[in-house]
């Protein structure tokens, strides 16, 4: 099929481009249950939007969706590792339940989703006041800014981690 097709229905699309979305995923990631599960994650947010009939390049969009499904695959897993790595590193008794990990992870996974929505200003000055625990002067001496500038990208922070705080 043609990747200026007409208006599709979710049905053709996907009996048109599931398989050629697997393989596309399987080659990516090098797994065929990983590739397969992308696939229907993919299609699931085509569903979603309701718009496989809005669709002028299917692959060109598929294929976006997927890359953008690969990316959060390897960030979570990524993330995932470091807390595992954290958790094993702790003695015996700080261990957590099952449960606990899950609730941390996904806590962990929406503050990292905040911190990238942020601006990469905005961000390099909170990860410096809250890791680094500069004080805004040695912030701004530290990225050539005011302190004004560096009061400014941290309410827009603590209001991202208020309103995270508050979902």
């Amino acid at each position: 099929m043609s990747d200026q097709a007409p208006a599709l229905t979710l049905e053709a699309l996907y009996c048109d481009h599931h398989p050629w979305l697997v393989g596309m995923l399987r080659r990516k990631l090098g797994n065929g249950d990983n590739a397969a599960d992308l696939a229907q994650d993919t299609f699931l947010r085509v569903l979603m939007h309701r718009n496989a009939d809005a669709i002028q390049r299917p692959r060109e969009y598929l294929a976006t969706i997927a890359r953008g499904l690969v990316t959060d695959r390897y960030r979570r897993q990524t993330i995932e590792r470091a807390y595992l790595e954290t958790l094993a590193a702790q003695p015996e008794p700080v261990a957590v339940s099952p449960e606990t990990r899950a609730i941390v992870l996904e806590t962990v996974m929406a503050i990292d989703r905040m911190l990238d929505a942020l601006g990469s200003r905005t961000r390099e000055i909170f990860l410096l006041a809250q890791f680094e625990e500069l004080t805004y002067a040695q912030i701004g001496a530290k990225l050539d800014v005011s302190v004004t500038t560096v009061k400014k990208h941290m309410v827009r922070a603590l209001t991202q981690c208020l309103l995270l705080a508050a979902e």
